[in-house]
């Protein structure tokens, strides 16, 4: 099938908000009796973390060094991050898709990424289609790309690897 121009960015903030649907597409595959939920969570786990792991490692710094882009506003993300990667942990944790506590831990992981995800999508990612000259957006895009590869490519939605994330930041 051939790329069109509708699938085919390299606009940072386009393929962010890419990610961020997706993710609420894999929401609603967990909340799910039916679906496949331990499946659709490895998904959803590779995919955060590739997405945060990219973010901060490419995008961030990059956006600190716009003018009209709030510093505070990138520190604030990379908070959320780890909020993020706590409540993943939290329900990688749980054994049994089917439990009250899976819905549970499901519902505070929704939560963090949802409010995390609005943020984001209200204030970097505004400042940055404001701010940031296209050119810009897209090295950054394709920077972006590129790391968050590497990472889905490293199974970085493992519980092992999500769980040094959170014991690393805690120190």
């Amino acid at each position: 099938m051939p790329a069109t121009t509708a699938t085919k960015t390299t606009d940072v903030v386009e393929l962010i908000l890419r990610d961020h649907r997706r993710m609420e597409e894999l929401f609603r595959a967990m909340r799910n009796v039916q679906a496949e939920r331990a499946g659709a969570l490895q998904e959803f786990a590779a995919l955060l973390v590739a997405h945060a792991e990219a973010e901060e490692s490419e995008v961030y710094p990059a956006l600190r060094r716009f003018k009209n882009v709030d510093d505070e506003d990138v520190e604030h993300s990379v908070h959320e991050h780890q909020e993020g990667n706590e409540a993943l942990l939290a329900l990688l944790e749980v054994e049994d898709t089917g439990s009250e506590e899976w819905d549970e831990k499901l519902e505070e992981l929704v939560t963090a990424v949802n409010h995390h995800a609005d943020e984001e999508e209200r204030t970097l990612l505004n400042d940055a289609r404001e701010n940031v000259p296209d050119e810009r957006r897209a090295e950054l895009g394709a920077a972006f790309e590129e790391a968050r590869g590497r990472h889905l490519a490293a199974d970085c939605g493992s519980v092992e690897n999500v769980r040094r994330l959170v014991e690393g930041s805690s120190h």
